[in-house]
């Protein structure tokens, strides 16, 4: 697969593919092999990705950071191909790219690349979008797991993340067998237990949470602000917007001196009804 093969499968925005065909014309990539390789294995992926962050010229941006981890995607498609992983995964799972630089422009103004902290679980091949859902190999309390990640595109109707679910355990089962390996754990705003203060009954929020065995609250975060309101960080609680019902009920409760917070679940495949 080619550069512009992968940025076609993806999605990525016009804008941005003008900005990378520039960039590939006065950069080499040879130059950052070590790290391409290293952002290209779960073992080093993160401190590979701190390395080339520190290695790279001043760039605002972060368009060239965009350029080598795409590059990296695109040498992922090999090893989904080399596992028998089907292509359809592979593309959910890099479009993530040009999601989040959407996600920046409708909550900054502008376009940048501003996930390459996150994204070097993509191209590692440590997360994976099945579905509704993203998935991701990672110890937990010193065994292994499952963390499930929410994309903000999710649609959270009860049967399709029991499809998601379903189809996350023959695809664990399948390509990355682990005994050991018998549990999905999540830790999200959405796990909260403040909002089933905040929501109906029949809330897709509230259905997605009552599947979770909560086992730890972390009541200060405040990260949910950022994806409750599209917000950036530091934005005064009174100019927060009031488009949804859960935009006004959380604003009230940051006016009365409230949060919502945070929590960590686990489901164990044992008890997975579906």
């Amino acid at each position: 697969m080619q550069l512009q093969e992968l940025y076609e499968k993806i999605d990525l925005q016009p804008e941005v593919k003008e900005k990378l065909e520039e960039i590939s014309g006065k950069v080499s990539l040879s130059r950052w092999e070590t790290y391409l390789k290293g952002m290209s294995d779960p073992e080093t992926a993160e401190a590979s990705y701190q390395e080339l962050s520190a290695a790279l010229p001043e760039d605002p941006g972060k368009f060239i950071m965009l350029y080598c981890q795409l590059e990296c995607a695109r040498r992922a498609a090999d090893r989904y191909a080399e596992k028998e992983i089907p292509e359809s995964i592979f593309v959910d799972t890099m479009k993530c790219f040009s999601r989040f630089l959407d996600e920046c422009k409708r909550k900054n103004g502008q376009m940048y690349f501003d996930r390459g902290w996150w994204t070097y679980r993509q191209i590692s091949m440590s997360l994976f979008r099945i579905g509704e859902l993203e998935y991701e190999l990672q110890p937990f309390n010193d065994k292994n797991a499952i963390g499930i990640h929410i994309p903000s595109d999710a649609d959270l109707t009860p049967s399709k993340v029991d499809l998601s679910m379903k189809e996350a355990v023959g695809f664990m089962e399948k390509y990355y067998p682990d005994p050991a390996r018998g549990r999905f754990i999540c830790e999200s705003w959405l796990l909260s237990p403040v909002l089933k203060e905040l929501l109906p009954e029949n809330s897709k929020i509230l259905a997605f949470q009552n599947r979770f065995e909560i086992i730890s609250e972390n009541r200060e975060d405040r990260d949910y602000i950022e994806w409750v309101f599209q917000a950036t960080p530091g934005t005064e609680i009174r100019q927060l917007p009031e488009k949804t019902s859960l935009q006004r009920n959380v604003k009230r409760l940051l006016l009365e001196g409230g949060n919502v917070g945070a929590a960590c679940g686990i489901i164990r495949f044992s008890d997975m009804a579906v």
